[in-house]
């Protein structure tokens, strides 16, 4: 045991993996109060600064696939937090915008979504926090990611 502990230690992707993990999980429990998932939240908020993006977009910026997008969209919907029209321009490509209570909902979810990245922030000094943004930029670099 003590052989897979040291190897899982000397592989960058763990540690990654594990402060993904921490950081979606402190997320959903601040957006529970709000009936709002990770993925939801993202795209409201993405939709608070592109009202109007595509699906398409949407999933791009929030990092999720097409299918996942669908379906968070779908819910969002269902929840009368967003209005998707089909666009004038592209048949299949439906314009989507927050409603009232979408973005109000926003508001205050984004609120405790914010706590959390602000505690996260709270741990290193400006120059340790420019370092590990660095880091994670020369990551994402390297591994084939834009």
């Amino acid at each position: 045991m003590a052989d897979l502990e040291a190897e899982i230690a000397r592989r960058p992707g763990h540690a990654i993996k594990r402060a993904e993990q921490a950081l979606t999980t402190a997320k959903a429990a601040a957006l529970r109060a709000f009936d709002l998932t990770v993925p939801q939240y993202a795209g409201l908020l993405v939709l608070s600064y592109l009202p109007g993006a595509s699906g398409a977009q949407l999933a791009r910026i929030c990092a999720v696939t097409p299918q996942t997008m669908a379906t968070v969209l779908a819910n969002l919907e269902a929840k009368g937090l967003i209005t998707r029209t089909p666009s004038s321009v592209h048949q299949k490509v439906f314009v989507t915008k927050l409603t009232r209570a979408g973005s109000a909902l926003l508001k205050r979810a984004d609120v405790k979504a914010h706590a959390v990245e602000e505690s996260l922030a709270a741990e290193f000094t400006e120059e340790e926090l420019a370092r590990f943004a660095d880091y994670l930029e020369r990551a994402v670099k390297v591994l084939g990611g834009k």
